[in-house]
């Protein structure tokens, strides 16, 4: 580690802003090869926002000690706790620090850190990933500030780098920082401590004691493999704002439009972008770099697909970036995932975080992995979903100190090379669900990995306000979870996805929720027809699913609540009470199957038994019942479930039937599958669906 602090010389505050810390401005002072480059900006969220402001900037000391659990968890002493304790005091707002983009004022006395998520280095997957061999941090101030510099390790165990005493002139810190010791996990970051009025050079800064942070930024020194050139593509249907939004965004960044070759937007709406008031001005702002391409609508994975063959088909770009439509971007996190993938040894998909775009400083999604006994989605082992960074910032979790590695990346935003695309197609087509996952295991398969980057995120709406499993999206659920493990499972028969599938039928029949299992059960009928149905039912399916609601009263929702009969008795539900013991399960789903085959009360089907608030209608409660209201997770409506006998009776006959089908035929179909896979993703197949095919 070595550290320089100069006065830059005949540059006031105003100057020093504009000041590039390029790679070329440093070659020319002497540095050698490889060069130093840029891997991060600090910097602050525009217009001061309050709500996010936790992420970049804290204030005071933290005192994180060790955390043992996940080693304790791991080692079967006892399980981690996944909760957090809200401070007993708010901490200070420090919005009104922030003095612009990358500047901030730093009061006398006060200690402010930058050991956050969107400004702290994350040391162990550049160490890990990349040709780094060290980082630079680069800091330039005003005033008579401490600069002190920290680095963790892998158990989130702070350790004080260096403490640097500079100003009261402008003046430029560089400390280099070595790398080798992260190779599990780490951060580096810095505070900058105000010094107090009366002190040297006396701290005054405009007339204020303390001084000002100017700009700051991340370095790293290695061989770069790629060039940092990208194309983005977002998908999106009838989500008008949202998406205009982010593209005055990326209009907005002006670093990040130098990076950038094409903004696709594949709109597959009836309410178009390029009609919305405002756009004729965003379009010529942003002149060739955006381009509007209509089509049918072909689902996220149509989308997606498109955005990655135009990309192909340019041939300018080194990366195409998928993003997803109802989000809210931070730039500079862009920029990041693009620097990072420039210098990964592999080509290298690179994922953003999920923050909740309702509940901003929550951390919903970090790292993703496929458990491969039962070939479902989730969390990475030892990560927290739904983690407030609020309450508990970087430097007060030790989980986040730890080098996260994941199967996928979701598609809310990924960054993908095309070198990946030329060598393994493009997108299943198949809609929704799974797409991203399914294609980060073919990669993974292919030799590229893929990394969930710490500092690169977008704020997106989470799926804890809503329930797709049991709408139209079920059929997708159903069908492309069991095909991607027909292609990719490494155990015989998926292991136990197909006694899970068969598990999800039967609590849905439980629950009176029938359209769902209908949906279901056509995408079990489907994926029995073979490879050649995924082109067949791309486009149609969706019309059809939706024409089935109607013949199923659970689906049939209603804004109000006076629309429904009053409820039987005192019709009140309380808190779901707790599942039936494994060890008694088996009897008690025998006796409810036997409850659900008889008749019903015609009291039942004039009037509901109970009304349920979503959070509470968990299956086994639900069972209980032979009528509810039931609400939706989204909070906008309620439908009347009723209990059918002979639904229940021909659903739960028909789903075994496919489920032993399914089971015989399970190797024929994943050969077929998995010899048809290059194919169906390839850009000529993907072409057709465009209506592209024979076009110049």
């Amino acid at each position: 580690m070595t550290a320089d602090h100069s006065p830059v010389a005949d540059l006031g505050a105003a100057d020093l802003s504009a000041v590039d810390l390029d790679a070329a401005d440093l070659d020319a002072r002497g540095d050698s090869a490889p060069s130093w480059q840029v891997a991060a900006r600090v910097v602050f969220p525009t217009a001061g926002d309050d709500d996010v402001i936790p992420l970049y900037v804290e204030s005071g000391r933290r005192y994180p000690g060790v955390d043992d659990r996940f080693d304790r968890q791991a080692r079967g002493w006892g399980e981690e706790k996944n909760a957090q304790t809200p401070p007993d005091v708010a901490p200070p707002s420090l919005a009104g620090l922030v003095l612009g983009r990358t500047s901030l004022r730093v009061p006398a006395a006060e200690r402010l850190s930058f050991g956050t998520y969107f400004n702290a280095f994350p040391a162990s997957y550049w160490r890990h990933w990349t040709t780094a061999s060290a980082v630079r941090l680069v800091v330039e101030t005003t005033g008579v500030l401490s600069v002190v510099v920290y680095k963790s390790n892998a158990r989130g165990v702070p350790q004080q780098v260096s403490r640097i005493e500079v100003g009261p002139a402008a003046t430029r810190t560089e400390v280099d920082l070595d790398l080798g010791s992260f190779v599990d996990g780490g951060w580096y970051w810095f505070d900058l401590i105000g010094g107090e009025a009366g002190g040297p050079g006396d701290g005054q800064v405009g007339g204020r004691p303390g001084g000002e942070l100017i700009r700051a930024e991340w370095q790293g020194q290695g061989n770069r493999r790629r060039e940092p050139r990208l194309s983005i593509g977002i998908t999106t249907i009838n989500r008008v704002a949202f998406c205009q939004a982010t593209v005055e965004a990326v209009a907005a960044a002006t670093e990040l439009r130098e990076h950038l070759d094409t903004l696709y937007v594949v709109d597959q709406g009836t309410d178009h972008l390029d009609e919305a008031p405002g756009f004729a001005g965003l379009a010529a702002e942003l002149g060739p770099q955006l381009r509007v391409i209509r089509q049918a609508n072909l689902g996220g994975s149509g989308g997606f697909s498109r955005g990655m063959y135009e990309s192909l088909q340019a041939g300018t770009s080194t990366f195409h970036l998928v993003l997803d439509d109802d989000v809210r971007i931070e730039p500079e996190a862009i920029l990041r995932a693009v620097r990072f993938a420039a210098y990964t040894r592999v080509a290298t998909i690179v994922g953003a975080h999920m923050f909740d775009l309702y509940n901003p400083t929550t951390l919903h999604s970090f790292g993703e992995a496929i458990e491969a006994s039962r070939f479902w989605w989730g969390p990475v082992r030892g990560v927290k979903e739904e983690w407030n960074l609020a309450f508990d910032g970087l430097r007060e979790t030790p989980w986040l100190h730890r080098r996260t590695d994941v199967h996928y990346n979701g598609w809310w935003m990924c960054l993908i090379p095309l070198e990946v695309i030329r060598a393994i197609g493009l997108s299943l087509p198949i809609f929704i669900k799974w797409d991203d996952a399914e294609y980060g295991i073919r990669a993974r398969a292919a030799g590229f990995p893929t990394v969930s980057l710490p500092g690169a995120a977008v704020w997106h709406v989470s799926w804890n306000d809503k329930d797709d499993t049991i709408d139209w999206q079920a059929y997708y659920h159903q069908r492309n979870w069991l095909l991607a493990a027909l292609l990719h499972s490494p155990l015989p028969h998926g292991g136990t996805a197909l006694r899970e599938s068969f598990q999800w039928l039967a609590k849905n029949a439980f629950s009176m929720r029938y359209y769902a299992n209908a949906a279901r059960m056509l995408g079990l009928h489907d994926l029995l027809a073979g490879p050649d149905h995924l082109a067949a039912t791309l486009a149609d399916r969706l019309p059809r699913l939706r024409s089935m609601q109607g013949d199923f009263v659970d689906t049939r929702f209603s804004a109000d609540p006076d629309e429904f009969p009053a409820p039987t008795g005192l019709g009140l539900a309380g808190p779901a009470p707790a599942l039936p013991p494994r060890s008694r399960l088996l009897p008690w789903a025998a006796k409810t199957a036997l409850t659900h085959i008889r008749g019903v009360a015609p009291a039942a089907v004039e009037r509901p038994q109970a009304v349920i608030p979503y959070r509470y209608a968990v299956w086994w409660y639900l069972s209980q019942f032979d009528s509810a209201v039931v609400s939706k997770a989204d909070g906008t409506g309620a439908a009347f479930y009723q209990r059918d006998p002979e639904l229940f009776r021909a659903q739960m006959l028909e789903g075994a039937r496919l489920h032993a089908r399914l089971y015989r035929e399970w190797e024929s179909l994943a050969t077929a599958y998995r010899q048809a896979l290059p194919q169906v993703t390839s850009p000529q197949a993907w072409e057709r669906h465009f209506g592209l095919e024979g076009m110049p």
